[in-house]
């Protein structure tokens, strides 16, 4: 008997394919490479859906699934050589579709959430922190993702990117200074002060 999947479901997994498109583009540099690793993913997605247990939000879940797939792409991929499309729609901001003003701040002020050990569980602090790293330039971003989010060694980025362990150390540090001085001025900074 096939697994039964719930009516609204397949409507879930759509919302999120422009979220996954863009990181897979993120992280694969090549439109079809990035459109066969998230229909890869939402087939998994819809030939398991049982899988998904809500212990998490859908799209983290999906994230989960992507990461493996874009991991395997790159893999199968080490010796092909890709160019930039410049397909990515770099004139989209990031945070439009959050409430921030010109000045990066937000337009309104967040609830008070206590203590931080709830801030870093909260959906909005997630939500914020995507946006950061969606803001970082292209390959800090990419470089920070691979590391952080796909889980890559140092030794796995640099022979795909051909990078030295320096630049890669450099870059990364970069990266993590950019989403610190972001977070300051997104979440931390709107704290109320006691």
């Amino acid at each position: 008997m096939p697994p039964q999947i719930p009516t609204d479901f397949e409507q879930q997994l759509v919302e999120q394919r422009s979220y996954l498109m863009r990181f897979a583009r993120l992280q694969l540099r090549n439109d079809a490479w990035a459109e066969d690793a998230v229909s890869e993913t939402m087939l998994a997605a819809l030939a398991r859906p049982q899988a998904f247990e809500a212990r998490s939000q859908l799209k983290t879940w999906l994230v989960g699934i992507l990461k493996h797939k874009i991991i395997d792409s790159m893999r199968q991929r080490q010796r092909e050589v890709t160019l930039d499309s410049g397909s990515d729609d770099d004139s989209a901001d990031p945070l439009e579709h959050m409430a921030f003003k010109a000045d990066g701040h937000f337009a309104e002020k967040p609830a008070d959430w206590g203590n931080p050990e709830q801030d870093l569980k909260s959906r909005q602090f997630f939500a914020i922190l995507e946006a950061c790293t969606d803001k970082l330039p292209a390959v800090q971003g990419r470089l920070f993702l691979m590391r952080e989010w796909l889980e890559l060694s140092s030794d796995e980025i640099c022979k795909e990117l051909a990078l030295t362990p320096t630049n890669l150390y450099v870059q990364l540090h970069r990266a993590r200074l950019r989403l610190r001085e972001c977070l300051d001025l997104n979440w931390f900074a709107q704290a109320p002060t006691p």
